[in-house]
């Protein structure tokens, strides 16, 4: 029995087409489609809890508030003194029924106005708000003669310090109008009451000798 020396090997033939992607080992790090690691969600802050508070109007009211609520835009739960004052002097009804009568555009007004007469009523029972408006055109009153006053205070003074500038002016105009001597006719002057002094101490010596 004879045995070669030599072992065939079967030959294993690889076709690589010229359209298919280069080969890559499956080694995760030369892989360029390989998945990013996956976040640790303790990093990651949870959201928020979103906590639906009804309006001042439907916690005082207590009722549920829905979705499209027609006071919650202005009476917000962090006032509910806002609503507690309008409420006990208007009503809920009359609040609800004046709003749904305006435009949305002109609600914020009429709430604001709604307070400002619900305090005024609470101040003043008997007059309200009127009597604040009353009060008001007093004080405008006061105060447009008080102005009044003052304006005819300074243009008085004005008056008098146009006067004091016109007779100023007219004084220097007439100093400098004055004619002005000369020297000699001043040292002259001079010699003349020199003269006339001496001449009535020679007089005054006369007299005392003959008496």
């Amino acid at each position: 029995m004879v045995f070669s020396d030599r072992i065939t090997t079967p030959t294993q033939t690889i076709t690589v087409s010229p359209t298919s992607p280069p080969y890559f080992s499956s080694s995760p790090l030369s892989t360029p489609s390989s998945s990013p690691p996956p976040r640790d969600s303790s990093l990651c802050p949870p959201p928020p809890a979103v906590i639906l508070s009804p309006c001042a109007a439907c916690k005082i009211l207590r009722r549920r508030c829905v979705e499209k609520c027609i006071l919650a835009p202005y009476f917000p739960p962090t006032d509910p003194l806002r609503f507690t004052t309008v409420h006990r002097v208007l009503g809920a009804s009359n609040i609800i029924k004046l709003l749904q009568e305006l435009p949305e555009s002109q609600r914020a007004d009429a709430v604001s106005s709604m307070v400002y007469e619900a305090n005024a009523r609470i101040r003043d029972p008997v007059y309200g708000c009127a009597g604040a408006i009353c009060q008001l055109q007093k004080q405008v009153s006061e105060l447009q003669a008080e102005l009044a006053k003052t304006q005819a205070e300074l243009l008085t003074m004005q008056c008098q310090q146009n006067n004091l500038m016109a007779l100023f002016c007219m004084e220097a105009s007439q100093i400098s109008q004055e004619p002005i001597f000369p020297q000699h006719q001043e040292d002259e002057q001079e010699q003349v009451l020199y003269d006339n002094a001496i001449f009535s101490l020679d007089d005054a010596n006369w007299e005392t000798l003959w008496a």
